[in-house]
């Protein structure tokens, strides 16, 4: 596995991550969490040093998953990735579960509490990184949460500190890599061969600081894999099919064809290998975080990484 330091402060990892939010058991369709801890040994197997999950996937069960790694591998061979910011915690009449829908809350005492729940669930000393999870750009001009950040740190609680940047809001949210240069070890954006927006402004403010970059949606929702066509759908329990509509589907598509030719040209590479060649090769990429709940997902995932 090729290596590469998150940031100017942060360690060498891997450059195929692990995205743990599928593993969650929520959002992506059905899950088997015997499956999902094999294929969390199987990116270690494969070199992965670097795994990504937050406290809203699955209500904390993808952490609960990490933490059953933890104790099975041991903690030195790779680094975990958490956010907070998106309240699940409060109690609702209308669930029976105890959670409400899901509201966010970027405020100083509920992010430090929030973190306090993710120590205990993954069962460490002190969070590898914690990311704010997507928050309304609004959220991020108030000072609670940047404050919260650096309390964390402070105590020790957490060795780094991440901004998962809202989706297609890249630009706008750049002058933050500026203003919070000195708390932000990384940044979490959306990129892939068809959304390109954080080469034009986030990636080049990402270099001039020092600052981490991890790839999400590096295989657009699969749409870059080739499984899915025009007339694809998705489960109730998947959010594909609530968040996608048929015009964005057949958009999608469409600009798949545009970058055809890309696949074509690297005929031994997997669409998926090809996709995620695509993010590795730009040099403010640290990190790539397909998301993969099965061990041959992680296999072909790791193998653009060699």
């Amino acid at each position: 596995m090729q290596m590469r330091r998150l940031g100017k402060r942060g360690p060498e990892v891997g450059v195929i991550g692990f995205g743990a939010w599928a593993i969650g058991g929520m959002n992506w369709g059905p899950t088997d969490d015997a499956v999902s801890m094999r294929a969390l040994h199987e990116a270690l197997d494969q070199g992965v040093t670097f795994i990504d999950t937050a406290d809203v996937y699955g209500f904390g069960h993808s952490e609960e998953l990490i933490a059953r790694l933890i104790r099975e591998r041991g903690r030195k061979d790779f680094f975990i990735a958490t956010k907070a910011g998106n309240d699940f915690y409060y109690a609702s009449e209308e669930d029976d579960a105890g959670y409400g829908p899901i509201r966010q809350n970027y405020s100083r005492d509920y992010l430090i509490e929030a973190a306090e729940k993710s120590l205990k669930r993954l069962g460490v000393e002190a969070l590898d990184l914690l990311q704010l999870h997507s928050p309304d750009l609004e959220k991020l001009e108030q000072d609670e949460a940047w404050e919260a950040l650096e309390i964390l740190k402070r105590d020790g609680k957490i060795l780094h500190a991440g901004l998962s940047i809202q989706s297609f809001r890249e630009t706008e949210q750049a002058h933050l890599l500026d203003r919070h240069q000195g708390i932000l070890d990384a940044i979490q954006v959306r990129y892939n061969l068809l959304e390109r927006e954080a080469e034009e402004v986030l990636f080049p403010k990402a270099l001039e600081h020092g600052i981490g970059v991890i790839v999400r949606i590096p295989i657009l929702f699969g749409f870059l894999s080739g499984k899915f066509d025009e007339n694809s759908s998705f489960s109730p329990e998947d959010h594909r099919s609530m968040n996608l509509s048929r015009e964005k589907i057949l958009a999608y598509q469409k600009g798949l064809m545009a970058v055809r030719h890309i696949f074509d040209e690297n005929p031994d590479d997997t669409m998926v290998q090809t996709a995620l060649k695509f993010c590795i090769n730009h040099p403010a990429v640290s990190t790539v975080i397909p998301g993969a709940k099965t061990p041959e997902q992680v296999r072909e995932n790791c193998a653009a990484g060699r």
